[in-house]
């Protein structure tokens, strides 16, 4: 079996706050003299998902200048490349943080500071995915979009929704329809904790490229067919899944293996791994040791990530083919 470190991967669905060291955290809350939040002091345990997102709340709130936020970008480049990820697109929940700290540009540009300093360091390419929590108004989502597109020219590549799936996406249609014809790509969450009409709201009214967790598609077969045949892709997270109460029961329930039977475009990825102890590496491990996938299953996910990914053509061919050296000589 191959060594899944040194598997080349593109990384689409990691959130960057939930990917802080656990050092990182405590020391950036020890700075600012703020208690170190609960979930990060007892473990990482959640009741269910409206839990994570109230303790994700208060692990947010430790980051006060932009010494922290170009701290945890830069620390981000690093834990990626040793799990053997060549490019990633990140999620930034930047509403988080601009009207808490008083200031919009500042976080963001801090942010790919930090990945700049990271590619030269490390060697990897990242770039930001800009995140709207979907409880949060459409108002400061057209905010966050303004700050994203005043850094697209420095690695701002798309436009994200994420957060408690009952507020309806069909809500923030006008602010991604702008989002898009502004040149960035739509990649919202849906289906991760309700049905596909979640899904189906992301791709009618989001104009979805691709869809974050979407694990609930095969309960509509002609939405499978559509995700197929508009080649959408689903970023599927393992263990966050199971982590989370009332999502998925465990790992031997989880979808994954009956997607990819489905003809679907599949990618795997972290989600958040720090708070879930799930670098992407482990992911894939856990994929091949639960539902007894192949080094030939596992470049195809690898190569389904940087196909489905927004990088350059070159960036695409250049990884395809490490991949591809990577699986003859496992």
């Amino acid at each position: 079996m191959g060594d899944l470190l040194t598997l080349p991967k593109a990384h689409l669905h990691v959130h960057l706050e939930g990917s802080i060291r656990p050092r990182t955290l405590s020391e950036i809350a020890a700075r600012h003299r703020l208690d170190l939040p609960a979930c990060a002091r007892h473990g990482y345990r959640f009741r269910d998902f409206a839990d994570f997102n109230l303790q994700y709340r208060a692990i947010r709130a430790c980051l006060q200048d932009a010494a922290d936020f170009r701290r945890i970008a830069f620390e981000l480049c690093e834990d990626e490349a040793a799990q053997g990820v060549h490019y990633a697109e990140v999620t930034f929940t930047l509403g988080a943080h601009g009207p808490r700290v008083g200031d919009w540009e500042m976080p963001l540009e801090s942010v790919l500071e930090g990945f700049e300093e990271g590619r030269a360091r490390f060697g990897i390419l990242c770039r930001v995915v800009v995140d709207h929590g979907r409880s949060k108004p459409p108002e400061l989502a057209w905010q966050a979009l303004k700050t994203a597109l005043r850094c697209r020219d420095r690695g701002v590549i798309g436009f994200g929704l994420g957060g408690d799936e009952r507020h309806p996406p069909e809500v923030f249609a006008e602010v991604f329809h702008a989002a898009v014809e502004s040149g960035l790509h739509s990649v919202p969450h849906a289906g991760e904790i309700t049905g596909p009409h979640s899904i189906r709201g992301a791709v009618t009214a989001l104009r979805a490229e691709r869809i974050g967790h979407g694990i609930s598609v095969l309960q509509d077969a002609a939405l499978v067919e559509e995700l197929k045949s508009r080649r959408i892709a689903l970023e599927v997270c393992l263990t966050s899944n199971v982590a989370i109460p009332a999502l998925v029961p465990s790992i031997e329930h989880h979808p994954l293996p009956r997607l990819i039977d489905a003809g679907l475009t599949v990618t795997l990825n972290s989600d958040t791994p720090a708070i879930f102890s799930a670098p992407i590496a482990s992911e894939y491990r856990l994929a091949r040791d639960t539902f007894g996938l192949s080094d030939d299953d596992l470049a195809a996910l690898a190569t389904a990530g940087i196909d489905a990914s927004f990088a350059e053509e070159s960036i695409k061919q250049s990884v395809r083919g490490e991949i591809s050296r990577w699986a003859v000589g496992s």
